[in-house]
């Protein structure tokens, strides 16, 4: 992994970035996704392989659950010297929390495992927006205008702190930042936008369908080149239409809205108590 040990701004050291990259094995609409192969090796690994190419992530652990669903994760994590910690399935927000405590960062990147497309120098960009603009929580995705699996958020280690202490519906402890973005009256949100609208690209794995699309790129563009850059797929895409638009039926973030429908269970229940 490239390190940047001597980041500054406004004068202050940055003492770390970690980088925590949340996986599980039983995702709903396709189990075992993260570990299905992609030229031979799990997709979680192709995906560690772009995010090592950032210059400005220090540290990389994956965070997964203690069910022994995820054991293939751990061991995989440790045939490959990468660092893993397990915790709660549901709640991944404590989950997060508790992994990032270990290593008292002053900055963290969320990734999630289902981005296996995930472009290192668009994390940087992200890192140096937030770091420049001293933000406390900053992502690309409040105001999409990237593919869907181009998802990166950078926040204060304090932040998540806050959250972890007060967040208590499900869309704020099932999705770890939802908490800190929703409240723009007590953090400072960044919101970095690409100069050109590509949002209606869908790169994520969800579904089946989606894991074929990845599967092509990644058949096409490896071999000749492993650090194929966003600017290759854009390509390789225009190229090839049929694939462009294989999975562009598939509505973005669906699975936070389950946890917002949950959200107006729980407030319906509040108010019949009341």
């Amino acid at each position: 992994m490239n390190r940047q040990e001597n980041i500054y701004y406004k004068g202050d050291f940055i003492k770390m970035i970690l980088a925590i990259l949340q996986a599980r094995v039983s995702s709903t609409r396709l189990p075992g996704k993260v570990l299905k192969p992609i030229l031979g090796s799990p997709m979680l690994l192709k995906q560690i392989e772009r995010i090592k190419r950032s210059n400005y992530i220090d540290r990389l652990i994956v965070a997964t659950s203690e069910e022994t669903s995820d054991d293939p994760i751990e061991q995989l994590c440790k045939e490959n010297n990468i660092t893993c910690f397990r915790g709660k399935l549901k709640n991944v927000l404590d989950r997060f929390y508790k992994a990032a405590i270990l290593f008292s960062p002053i900055n963290i990147v969320r990734l999630t495992g289902d981005c296996p497309l995930i472009d290192p120098h668009l994390i940087d960009k992200v890192i140096a927006f937030h770091l420049q603009g001293d933000y406390d929580y900053t992502s690309n995705t409040i105001e999409p205008t990237y593919p869907d699996g181009l998802d990166v958020e950078v926040f204060r280690f304090s932040c998540l702190k806050q959250a972890w202490e007060e967040a208590v519906l499900p869309s704020h402890t099932e999705h770890v930042t939802p908490f800190i973005y929703e409240h723009p009256h007590r953090f400072k949100i960044g919101s970095y936008k690409n100069q050109r609208d590509l949002s209606q690209l869908r790169w994520t794995v969800d579904e089946e369908i989606d894991f074929e699309l990845v599967a092509k790129i990644y058949e096409q563009l490896y071999p000749s080149n492993p650090y194929f850059t966003t600017k290759d797929i854009l390509i390789f895409l225009d190229n090839n239409p049929n694939l462009k638009d294989l999975n562009k039926h598939i509505k973005r973030n669906e699975g936070f809205q389950k946890s917002r429908e949950a959200d107006l269970l729980i407030n319906q229940k509040n108010k019949k108590r009341e």
